[in-house]
């Protein structure tokens, strides 16, 4: 018979056994996700409309210059590769801006610019958004673990440290500040729901010109498939320097097709 002393002794032991053995469970978030996304970097075919919206803001007061477009691309991703189709209507808006171009050089060209958000490097990791994590992940320092709300449901968020390294040495050289952050939250599977990665920067070039930069990125993912896809992308870009501001603000949206 175990006295009432021991007993206390012996439920205290218990408890911090079931809260060490419940931590364990919950703690090797990053374990689940690197497992989901192994799994998740299948070939499935796939089709989708991707929409673009652009807003970009040069200079600041009476002077500032602001330009915005939108436009959208059928993508496909297959055995064959991947594959952009640009529709009659977005080729005639393209020459339409080439044409006010020669007419007049100081035209703006906002569709033009906004389909640079639809080269490879950028489209890639829309529709293969696994691989591009784990590489985010391989230089990425991991901090904490917790359970967190989104969208109304319980998931865990990751939080991890970006370290300066994982820029190039040629940017790296003109810093004097760096701080970056990545959060990935993940469902009890630890397939990602979303992520976000902010980034500040400051430095100088030439010595007499400082430059500061802080750069956001939210993604909401999706599973299509054996594959993890990116079903929207909004990106942020503020940099100064030199007496000149730049904002640049740019949403993706990924529509999957039957």
């Amino acid at each position: 018979m175990i006295k009432k002393s021991n007993w206390t002794i012996f439920r205290t032991v218990i408890f911090a056994m079931m809260g060490l053995l419940t931590a364990n469970v919950y703690a090797d978030g990053v374990g689940d996700l690197k497992t989901a996304l192994g799994r998740l970097q299948g070939s499935t075919a796939l089709k989708a409309v991707l929409e673009a919206k652009s807003w970009n803001r040069q200079g600041e007061g009476k002077k500032a210059e602001e330009m915005q477009a939108n436009a959208s691309v059928t993508i496909e991703d297959t055995t064959r590769g991947l594959q952009v189709l640009y529709s009659k209507e977005l080729l005639s808006r393209l020459q339409a801006e080439e044409r006010a171009k020669e007419r007049d050089p100081n035209t703006k060209m906002p569709v033009t610019n906004t389909l640079k958000e639809f080269n490879s490097t950028e489209l890639r990791p829309l529709v293969s958004a696994a691989s591009n994590l784990s590489h985010r992940l391989e230089t990425a320092v991991f901090k904490t673990e917790k359970t967190d709300i989104l969208n109304g449901k319980s998931t865990r968020l990751l939080t991890f440290d970006i370290p300066v390294e994982h820029l190039s040495e040629k940017e790296r050289k003109y810093l004097k500040t760096y701080e970056g952050k990545l959060e990935v939250w993940i469902d009890s599977d630890g397939t990602p729901l979303a992520s976000r990665t902010s980034e500040s920067m400051k430095g100088s070039a030439f010595v007499v010109i400082s430059f500061e930069a802080k750069e956001d990125e939210s993604l909401v993912y999706g599973v299509s498939g054996d594959r993890l896809i990116i079903l929207k992308k909004e990106s942020k870009n503020v940099s100064s320097g030199a007496g000149e501001r730049n904002e640049i603000r740019v949403v993706k949206t990924l529509q999957v097709q039957a």
